[in-house]
Order: C-alpha cells, then structure tokens, then sequence
C-alpha cells in the first residue's frame, strides 16, 4: 500500500478521528493543540515534525515512526509506546504529562525526558542507557530489568529502582535519590 504525503502543513486546533493517520507520512509538519485521543496510529511516518499542546491521552500507537520528532506540553496518560518501530527513530519530550505511559521493552538511547510527568511509567526491560530524564517526576516509575547505565538522572525526583534488578553503571544520581536506591535493601539513609 503506497503512503500518502504531507509535506510542510501546520494543523493547529483539529481533532483527528480513528484512523486519519494510517499509512500516511507526515514530514516537516508542526501540529499545534490538536486531539488524538480517539485516534488508532497504524502505520503512520512523522519526519522532522512537532507536536505542541497536543493530546494523546489514551491513544492507540501502533507501527508508527518517529524520525526527528519533539514533543512540547503534550499529554501521554496511558499511551502504550511499546510498540512503535525501532528500526530508525529519534524523538524527545518537553514538559509532557506521561503518567501511566508503557515503554516495555523499547530501545530508547538517548531519548531525553525533559521536566516531564513520569508517574507509574513502565520502564521494565528498556534500554534506557544515556538517557536524559531532566527534571522528571519518576515517582513509582518502574524499571525492573531496564538498562539504565549511563542515563542521567541528577534533576530528577521521586526515584526508585532496584540496583540489584537494574543496570545502573554509571548513571548519574543526585544525593537526594539515595533513599529510593536504598529503600530496596529495608536500610535506612540519614543525613
């Protein structure tokens, strides 16, 4: 099936329906306070876009690439990640609201997560290494099995994780996190 084009077009306040995105490839596109959250992604291509104001919330993500794509003041509550494609895919999230949200097993190198809401994420069995979490809210973040060497977590807060279930070499913490590393030991930290 051939794939339609979108070349260079700014969608600002639309509400896109079921299936408006699939088998369809969206380059150099800036879509602004638009709603997805009925929205079925299947086979859908976003080169070089941006997505500010934007919700998600609840939508279905399946097969689709993201290539050079940011995210802006958007809403992810309970979106499932796990299955878009991982073959070539760069992307990155500013300010976002990601409670819930399902990364499974992703390949996520280099991703940044910046000063967003990350509550309850499942992280479990991601590859998570040189990540930037920047100011993250992680609290109740899952990351059993996750690689999480050399990712970077000194600005962020609420952090929990098993060091004995996660791969931590050379992360970066802040001393404020050592309470959430600990707490899997029953130990107490005092200052």
């Amino acid at each position: 099936m051939a794939f339609d084009i979108i070349y260079n077009q700014e969608f600002t306040g639309d509400f896109f329906f079921d299936d408006e995105f699939n088998f369809k490839e969206y380059e150099s596109c800036t879509f602004v306070n638009c709603d997805f959250t009925e929205c079925h992604f299947k086979n859908a291509v976003f080169l070089g876009c941006k997505f500010i104001d934007c919700n998600f919330k609840a939508a279905d993500i399946n097969n689709i690439s993201l290539r050079g794509v940011n995210f802006l003041n958007c809403d992810f509550t309970d979106v499932n990640f796990a299955r878009i494609d991982q073959f070539i895919y760069e992307f990155d999230f500013t300010n976002c609201k990601m409670d819930y949200a399902k990364f499974y097993a992703l390949n996520l190198q280099h991703v940044s997560f910046n000063s967003c809401s990350l509550i309850s994420a499942d992280f479990m069995e991601a590859n998570l290494t040189k990540v930037l979490f920047d100011n993250c809210n992680l609290h109740l973040a899952e990351f059993e099995k996750a690689n999480c060497e050399g990712a970077d977590f000194y600005t962020s807060y609420y952090i929990s994780l098993n060091p004995l279930k996660t791969k931590i070499k050379r992360a970066i913490f802040n001393e404020t996190a050592l309470p959430g590393l600990m707490s899997h030991f029953d130990i107490i930290v005092k200052k």
